[in-house]
């Protein structure tokens, strides 16, 4: 599997954005997708999981109730809506598929958020 991010962008404070994670391969629906973000000057951290269903997942709380992660199997694709977007959301934002020991990054995505 092999993913690629898209929609990330500048959008105003209390904006939305949605991102995409496109991913090829057949195995797709095996594994569990989530999105990572990376601030300037701080680490790399959890946003939202989901699993190989839709069924689970699993947000960072001070994401909770504006970011929704769902996705698609039949299409290959993790969306994440983000709304009600702050000026901490600013970060690179970065897909990960895990299935068993196997882990893949996507090349991430810029979302800027003004003040």
């Amino acid at each position: 599997v092999q993913l690629v991010e898209s929609g990330g962008g500048l959008v105003q404070a209390g904006g939305s954005l949605r991102l995409s994670c496109a991913a090829s391969g057949r195995t797709f629906s095996s594994y569990a997708m989530g999105w990572f973000r990376r601030a300037p000057g701080k680490e790399r951290e959890f946003v939202a999981a989901i699993n190989w269903s839709g069924a689970s997942t699993l947000y960072l709380d001070s994401v909770k109730g504006r970011f929704t992660i769902s996705r698609d199997n039949a299409k290959n694709t993790v969306l994440l809506q983000m709304n009600s977007l702050m000026p901490e959301d600013t970060a690179v934002y970065y897909c990960l598929g895990t299935y068993g020991s196997a882990s893949v990054w996507g090349q991430g995505t810029q979302v800027t958020v003004s003040s």
